[in-house]
């Protein structure tokens, strides 16, 4: 088994070398957190910049890199020009405002596009050099967004996967920036990209589908001859660590000194001095509460932490004037010569003292105007072990889509927020601890080390996926005799096939894909061998398989299995899963869809609704099938129902209704005495082929990416196939 190579701007150290001492230590936050058993597991190892050692001799970055060596960590040395350029400049300067919705913020010409890619090449560059076979290469954030597929290109074969902790914006937002079809294709290159929520999931199908044009689904881009996976994985915090510092006598006796005689109850905000931490506007909002609550002066203030941020970019440098200056305002306007409405501190914090005011605070401001997830939130809960406080937090934090004990605010709404800030104050103490328990129940559960096995299975599971994808040539005469041979030896033989674009060639209309006199004869020499059982599996109405194939002693599956009738047998049987959910809905959405795409149209079966596009434009209908996909996978997120792509058709079935559930019913407890044969063309036939007992046969029909190990270019080559064990032995 290979080693987890993390990478990621940061090493998880600091470097510095004061006073002719060279001092290595670790860093704390969330990212060395989360990646900390990873790392530790399995001679893992972390590549990333050390930190400002341009101005070090040989002599000492030699002795950096040694001391590295012995933590399992690589260093990347970048030069001052490229982290003014690279990291300051287009990671920082470009892609941070964007990604947080901050378009005003962006520069009016941008020249550090030619350092960032050249940085991302370097560590490609760094990472191919030290990544064996059998290694798995994770990659964090929005400075290294190439590095997947330039790592791609000199490692075809790698397992690499890449989570972004910052927003993925819009797809309207996304389409701004000058190099977003580099940036998207850089992130193609993993196998599995993974974000905070399902809603960045979505903004990145969408902004995939509306830039690049490829072919999406709610959890999956395919790409040439590839597939990537997208999905959510909200990440943790170590909430052991934090419930027992929470505990600390130290700590508890800091909270207790932080509050005095409680006569005064305390907001508390801790962020970095970051313009999307929204510190202004939670100023203005505690300003609105002073105003509009005269009965709370004297009885309420403000505890607000910013910690220094990127004190050499402008934008930041002009945040802390501003934050300055609201501070100074309110304190000027509101207090008096015993109370300062705003305890404002410009500085960092150890641990002890955040979890101490964590515990102080009666209620914890959360308000970010954008945030990717924002940690702080589960810190503050994991420490309440007491059950109480209250979170405030914004809408727009990937963290409220987890913590439905806080009240959510916008951010943008001074009115409303200090309204929610009074809300907290009042808000009864069981309720208090009802919603505190809930959160705390989730943030426990779902912690740190519990994201980063989720998101490493979840790559190990899609690159077993692509590693047993032979995307290869036509399978070879000789193979495919080898087929008809084993197949024909067996005592007891099952073939399944799907129907269109398999035994049939594609017509524009569905209804005229009748079969022809010779698939007639041909299955009818197929099924006179008593030993063998013919399973015709299709995503077709029972009406269709009755008209065309009811007089033949085929087994016959229709609607994708959710219908069966025995060749002995005249009845047809349903599958036992629910039926589609708000069907009229989603007919309607269909018929829609249909209107506004000419040559399109909807097909209606007794659980499956499918919307054919064979007659339409190829490059308006693709947009419009994509399009669709995604208003359906949006809408169905939270019903039993699930949205499936086949050759030039949507379909929307009842979650656990494919072909693959049919076939343990078919196949039973197969021996070695059984060959079990799958042909098929489509997304739909992979269901299928991934439900094949060992020793099974996938063949696929057509070009597309299938994880069959063999392939045949069309029907007609299916059906040689089929004529051959049909006939093999007369």
């Amino acid at each position: 088994m290979g080693r987890t190579i993390l990478v990621s701007n940061r090493l998880p150290v600091t470097v510095s070398h004061v006073g002719g001492v060279l001092r290595v230590e670790r860093s704390s936050g969330g990212l060395a957190t989360g990646l900390a058993g990873p790392h530790s597991r399995g001679d893992g190892l972390w590549i990333g910049w050390p930190g400002k050692t341009w101005s070090l001799d040989d002599s000492l970055r030699a002795e950096v890199d040694a001391r590295l060596a012995e933590l399992r960590l690589a260093p990347v040395h970048l030069s001052e020009h490229e982290i003014q350029h690279y990291y300051e400049g287009f990671s920082n300067g470009v892609l941070w405002p964007l990604f947080h919705y901050s378009l005003e913020r962006l520069p009016l010409h941008s020249l550090d596009w030619d350092a960032y890619r050249s940085v991302n090449e370097r560590f490609a560059d760094e990472v191919a050099a030290r990544c064996g076979e059998d290694d798995t290469v994770w990659v964090h954030d929005y400075q290294l967004l190439l590095l997947p597929e330039l790592l791609r290109q000199r490692r075809p074969r790698a397992r690499i996967g890449f989570f972004l902790h910052i927003p993925f914006p819009a797809s309207a937002v996304l389409r701004t920036l000058p190099r977003r079809e580099e940036i998207l294709r850089g992130l193609l290159g993993a196998d599995l990209i993974g974000f905070h929520t399902q809603s960045y999931v979505r903004h990145f199908a969408a902004a995939v589908l509306r830039v690049l044009g490829l072919e999406t689904t709610v959890d999956l881009v395919r790409h040439g001859t590839r597939e990537t996976r997208i999905g959510s994985f909200p990440m943790g915090i170590d909430a052991d660590e934090y419930a027992r510092l929470g505990d600390d006598p130290r700590v508890r006796a800091k909270a207790m000194a932080a509050r005095g005689d409680g006569s005064c109850r305390i907001l508390l905000g801790i962020d970095r001095l970051d313009y999307t931490k929204g510190i202004a506007r939670r100023l203005l909002a505690f300003e609105e509460l002073l105003r509009t609550s005269p009965h709370l002066h004297e009885r309420v203030k403000l505890v607000q932490v910013a910690v220094p941020s990127r004190s050499t970019v402008r934008a930041y440098r002009d945040q802390r004037d501003l934050v300055d200056a609201t501070v100074g305002r309110i304190n000027g306007n509101f207090g008096t010569s015993t109370w300062a409405p705003v305890h404002y501190m410009y500085r960092s914090l150890d641990p002890v003292d955040v979890v101490a005011l964590y515990r102080a605070a009666d209620v914890m401001l959360v308000t970010p105007v954008r945030d990717g997830m924002n940690l702080v939130a589960k810190e503050f809960v994991a420490s309440r072990t007491d059950d109480d406080g209250v979170l405030v937090l914004s809408e727009f934090a990937g963290a409220a889509a987890e913590l439905d004990g806080a009240v959510h605010v916008n951010p943008y709404d001074v009115d409303s927020m200090a309204g929610a800030f009074r809300f907290a104050l009042d808000l009864d103490p069981a309720e208090r601890r009802a919603r505190m328990s809930r959160m705390r129940t989730r943030v426990a559960t779902a912690h740190a080390g519990a994201w980063a096995d989720r998101f490493l299975a979840a790559l190990d599971h899609q690159a077993r996926r692509v590693e047993d994808r032979v995307e290869s040539s036509t399978a070879s005469a000789e193979r495919l005799r080898a087929v008809v041979s084993s197949v024909r030896a067996a005592t007891r033989q099952i073939v399944l096939l799907d129907y269109d674009g398999t035994l049939v060639p594609f017509v524009d209309r569905p209804e005229d894909a009748a079969p022809d006199p010779e698939l007639h004869e041909l299955l009818v020499d197929l099924t006179a061998d008593p030993r063998r059982e013919v399973h015709l599996v299709t995503g077709r109405p029972r009406e269709d398989l009755e008209r065309w194939f009811g007089s033949t002693s085929m087994f016959l599956h229709a609607e994708h299995g959710l219908w069966s009738r025995r060749a002995s047998l005249g009845t047809w049987r349903r599958l036992a899963v629910p039926g589609l959910p708000h069907d009229a809905r989603i007919r309607a959405i269909l018929e829609e869809f249909a209107e506004r795409t000419p040559g399109a149209s909807v097909e209606v079966k007794s659980s499956v609704l499918a919307w054919h596009w064979r007659r339409a434009d190829p490059a308006f209908g693709a947009r419009q099938a994509n399009e669709l996909r995604l208003h359906l996978a949006q809408l169905l997120s939270n019903v039993g129902a699930e949205v499936v792509t086949g050759d030039h058709v949507v379909e929307v079935r009842p979650y656990g209704l494919h072909k693959g559930a049919i076939v343990p019913m078919i196949v039973g407890e197969p021996d070695a005495s059984t060959a079990v044969l799958a042909l098929g063309d489509d997304r739909t036939d992979e269901d299928l082929f991934g439900a094949l007992p060992e020793g099974g046969i996938a063949i696929h029909v057509g070009p597309r990416p299938s994880s069959a190990a063999l392939r045949l270019p069309s029907h007609v080559e299916a059906r040689e196939l089929l004529w051959a064990i049909a006939r093999a032995g007369r």
